[in-house]
C-alpha cells in the first residue's frame, strides 16, 4: 500500500528543492529575477498568495502557487515529480488551491498553460476547467527576468 503524501504550506527553507522540482519539470525559471530566494522570500509573505507543497516526508514533490486579485485566483507553477505523475497528485494540489481561494472569498478559478505542456491540460480538464476561446495574453515586463 502506497503511503499518502502530505500538503502543506510551502516555506523559505524548501527553496532549493522547489526550484530543483520546476527545472526537473521544465516549467520555466527565471532564477535571476522573479524565482530568485529574495523574491521567492518576499513572495511567501503576501497575503494574497500561497504557495502549496506536496511532500513525501520532507522531499517536496509537487507544488502549486495560487494566488488573486480579490475577484479571481490564478493557479501557477503546477508541478509534480515525474516519477509521482499518473497518480492524481495534480488534482490534489489544484484543490487544495481551490479551496484556499474559497476561503479567501474568491469563486472564479483560472489557470494559464503554455503550449507543450498536454498532461496539464488533460489535469485541469479533468479538474473541471474549460478552455475559454477568444483570449489574447499580453505582458509588459520591465525586465527580462520578471
Amino acid at each position: 500500500m502506497e503511503k499518502a503524501l502530505e500538503i502543506s504550506k510551502l516555506e523559505e527553507s524548501h527553496y532549493e528543492q522547489v526550484i530543483a522540482l520546476w527545472q526537473l519539470c521544465g516549467l520555466p525559471l527565471k532564477p535571476q529575477g522573479r524565482d530568485s530566494r529574495s523574491e521567492y522570500l518576499r513572495q511567501l509573505e503576501l497575503e494574497q498568495l500561497r504557495f502549496i507543497g506536496l511532500f513525501d516526508g520532507r522531499r517536496v514533490t509537487g507544488t502549486v502557487l495560487a494566488t488573486h486579485d480579490g475577484r479571481k485566483g490564478w493557479i501557477n507553477r503546477l508541478a509534480v515529480h515525474p516519477g509521482y505523475s499518473g497518480r492524481g497528485y495534480g488534482a490534489r494540489l489544484i484543490s487544495e488551491a481551490e479551496k484556499w481561494f474559497e476561503s479567501q472569498g474568491i469563486r472564479i478559478f483560472a489557470c494559464l498553460i503554455e503550449p507543450g505542456y498536454e498532461a496539464s491540460r488533460a489535469v485541469f480538464e479533468k479538474a473541471g476547467y474549460s478552455l475559454f476561446e477568444g483570449v489574447t495574453y499580453h505582458t509588459k515586463r520591465l525586465a527580462d527576468d520578471v
